[in-house]
């Protein structure tokens, strides 16, 4: 599906308003925080079903593989969609591109409260995938668009750690709602809140050259690294998969995205299973291990900018730091021999280290690709990631079907966990072969 990919800029010249004087200083952090409100939203809509599950399991009589295959179906409408936007958000903007993406995704997941059946959620999940696709690639580019490179990977964990604040809003208050109004207001509430948002990202999202809240100094600050792009070229999207560096993103994604997708879609099942705590006792665990996450993933995007202002090169700082992360999720190879409480600081050590790794890995892309290529590389990388979160539900649901059957779920557990310890290493070695420096490399284009 080649197609043109527009850069997202205004002109330059005398009449651009960002060389007026601006209403503030830091402008660009009000975007930030756009970015990690929608994430957010996006990340609470996601956990609700899991969250719900000990609910629909008695109301709908699902399997475990079947409830599998429903987080299946909506990981393979997520990469269709991925794929489908990153397209769409580079050429029509991200401005745009987010506008429909929350939109379609809070209709989708009000709808979940019509339904009751195992096809049904099927059904509802998969639409809730396609919407929900936009996040990534509108946030990414709006990072590489409104931050200079040294800044990226700091602000691309701030807007990140939406995926943790909405992992750890949602245990606080979704089994509340339920058994107060009923399962079915959770799913209403969420597509409420994701329609208020878009009350605060018209008016206040455009790009920098072109937004009169920014000012000349900022956006000299913007522009310092920002490489030449000529609006006659265009890069044909099939022919990012013939670069190495695509690939290095792309493998990364599929390995490692599914060990997020875990967490987030059978830890209260693990809890209950394993430990005989139910969504009323342990909400307060989940809420731990994501209030962990948030702090500590943040932490692991600012470290990386600090070593490269330190005078590490880009490529040693993502290295260094990625290698790290990959490390701190190998003690999730013992939670299912420890108590409660230490399993909530291993799986929330393992979910930090995911969460940092993910949020260097997002920036990579814009260390080496030009901007005009960046949401499509990341729609592309996010498909894979999809690709990976279809198999390993349905594998998950299969595996603990099979061990339950047996008696004995904590083994199953025991070996899921041990998958999910050892992805990082992989996924860093095969990175690293395919992109052994993060810089930027000329792409082949076409002329119009």
């Amino acid at each position: 599906m080649p197609a043109a990919i527009k850069p997202e800029k205004a002109p330059s010249g005398p009449s651009v308003v960002a060389h007026q004087p601006g209403l503030m200083a830091n402008y660009r952090w009000v975007i930030c925080a756009l970015l990690f409100f929608a994430t957010t939203i996006n990340y609470i809509d996601r956990q609700i079903l899991s969250l719900l599950k000990e609910i629909l399991d008695h109301q709908i009589g699902w399997t475990n593989e079947q409830f599998g295959w429903v987080n299946s179906a909506f990981q393979f409408a997520y990469g269709v969609g991925l794929l489908g936007f990153g397209w769409f958000v580079d050429r029509f903007g991200t401005k745009i591109g987010y506008t429909v993406s929350i939109i379609a995704w809070s209709i989708s997941a009000a709808a979940h409260a019509l339904v009751g059946s195992f096809a049904g959620f099927l059904t509802a999940r998969s639409a809730l995938g396609l919407g929900e696709a936009g996040n990534f690639p509108s946030a990414i580019k709006a990072v590489a668009l409104w931050f200079p490179k040294r800044e990226r990977a700091f602000a691309t964990s701030i807007f990140n750690a939406g995926t943790n604040a909405g992992a750890l809003v949602a245990p606080a208050i979704i089994p509340w709602m339920a058994y107060r109004f009923g399962w079915q207001s959770c799913f209403v509430a969420a597509g409420i809140a994701g329609l208020l948002w878009l009350f605060l990202w018209v008016p206040f999202y455009d790009v920098p050259e072109k937004c009169r809240r920014v000012g000349a100094p900022e956006l000299a600050l913007i522009r310092s690294d920002r490489e030449e792009e000529k609006p006659q070229e265009k890069v044909s999207w099939l022919s990012l998969l013939g670069y190495r560096q695509t690939w290095s993103f792309v493998i990364a994604k599929f390995l490692t995205d599914p060990v997020w997708w875990f967490f987030l879609i059978w830890l209260p099942d693990f809890f209950k299973k394993t430990r005989g705590l139910d969504i009323r006792k342990s909400w307060i665990h989940i809420v731990t291990i994501y209030g962990i996450v948030t702090v500590l993933s943040i932490f692991g995007g600012w470290v990386t900018g600090y070593l490269t202002k330190r005078g590490w090169t880009v490529t040693r700082a993502r290295k260094t730091g990625m290698y790290i992360f990959a490390l701190c999720a190998l003690p999730i190879l013992v939670v299912t021999k420890v108590g409660d409480w230490t399993a909530v600081l291993l799986i929330g050590l393992a979910g930090s280290a995911h969460q940092a790794w993910s949020a260097n890995l997002y920036t990579t892309v814009s260390d080496m690709f030009p901007k005009k290529a960046v949401a499509s590389v990341i729609g592309i990388g996010g498909m894979a990631g999809s690709a990976g979160g279809i198999l390993f539900p349905a594998l998950t649901g299969r595996l603990l079907d099979y061990f339950q059957g047996q008696g004995n779920i904590t083994s199953g557990y025991a070996v899921l966990f041990g998958i999910c310890a050892c992805m990082y290493l992989l996924a860093f070695g095969l990175n690293h072969l395919c992109a052994p420096r993060f810089e930027p490399f000329p792409l082949r284009v076409s002329r119009r």
